[in-house]
């Protein structure tokens, strides 16, 4: 008979928050809350990793949900070898049960901010979580060991680039890591994108306020669940499997295939009236031609200064006040 997966259980609403249990193989489990879950090994150190991996925060982005749980009931069958702590988060479960990016608000729009009585439902959520990963984090803190977050995503469109990473703005008086970035070229992500400005996502958070290394990470387009037999996440696995097992990835300073973009500008909507020149489906890395009128709101507009720019995240359907779309070019760190 086969086991029902911690995911099955998740969605079904079978999981809720238990006392600490251990494998056969001493490695320590116990469910935070619903759809949190943390695994430690018999021992840890100061030589050892504090790894969270979390996925779903847009519930109709099912690859990396897939992913996770299948790490999860590795994992849990004793066939990976426990020597990081580990907490598995799926983001936004409602979201996830009825196949949709979010049901009220999207979540990734949700954290670094004071909650407030009239939150809804993602936002209750976001804020659960952040403390989910302050409370896991804090022992990394006191025992000096490092701390790393890799929130898993897919685009709701395509991309000239299938796998990249949002390397969120380092806290202040941090600059952005080239050994941070080097190792994901293992993950065979393709490209690095900094960050410019503050922004309410969940690796941002765990940048700002836990001081951790934190990446959003985009693993090709949103497909419902069943529907990712395109996307190739092997390497990914390999390579969350090995920190996993407490394997430090040795990867050359700057791996030549793996390309580094910063955000020149970003594009936001103001009002109703908002314009965008390419709509929600071009892909993400379109090269925009220098001088284009690339979107306009009663009276901003935003003309194509920059050279080799290219456009990410183009969303002309956003509410007002939200990213519309980022206008990158290449960089070097």
């Amino acid at each position: 008979m086969n086991r029902i997966s911690f995911l099955e259980q998740t969605l079904a609403g079978r999981t809720s928050i238990a006392l600490p249990y251990c494998l056969p193989n001493g490695v320590h489990v116990q469910v935070m809350d619903e759809g949190v879950i943390r695994f430690e090994p018999r021992q840890s150190g100061p030589g050892t990793l504090d790894l969270v991996i979390s996925c779903g925060v847009h519930g109709n982005e099912t690859a990396p949900v897939e992913l996770v749980d299948d790490l999860v009931d590795q994992l849990l069958a004793g066939r990976i070898k426990v020597r990081s702590r580990v907490l598995f988060i799926f983001g936004n479960v409602p979201a996830l049960r009825e196949g949709r990016r979010f049901v009220e608000d999207d979540m990734n729009r949700q954290f670094c901010r004071i909650p407030e009585a009239s939150d809804g439902l993602e936002a209750r959520r976001a804020t659960m979580l952040e403390m989910q990963l302050m409370r896991f984090f804090a022992r990394a803190v006191q025992e000096g060991r490092r701390r790393l977050h890799y929130d898993l995503h897919t685009a709701i469109h395509g991309s000239l680039i299938e796998k990249f990473a949002i390397y969120p703005l380092p806290p202040e008086g941090r600059t952005f890591d080239a050994a941070a970035i080097a190792p994901l070229a293992q993950a065979q992500i393709q490209a690095v994108l900094l960050q410019s400005a503050r922004a309410p996502t969940f690796s941002y958070f765990s940048s700002q306020h836990c001081g951790a290394t934190a990446f959003t990470i985009e693993l090709g387009r949103a497909h419902p669940f069943g529907g990712n037999q395109d996307i190739d996440l092997q390497a990914v696995e390999a390579y969350l499997r090995a920190l996993i097992e407490g394997e430090t990835p040795r990867p050359q300073p700057d791996p030549a295939h793996l390309q580094v973009f910063r955000v020149a500008r970003e594009i936001i909507k103001h009002s109703e009236a908002f314009r965008l020149a390419v709509d929600g489906e071009t892909d993400n890395f379109t090269p925009l031609p220098q001088g284009m009128l690339l979107a306009e709101d009663g009276d901003r507009r935003w003309v194509v200064e920059e050279e080799h720019a290219r456009i990410v995240f183009p969303n002309p359907d956003v509410m007002p006040g939200q990213r519309a779309g980022l206008i990158v070019v290449p960089t070097a760190l």
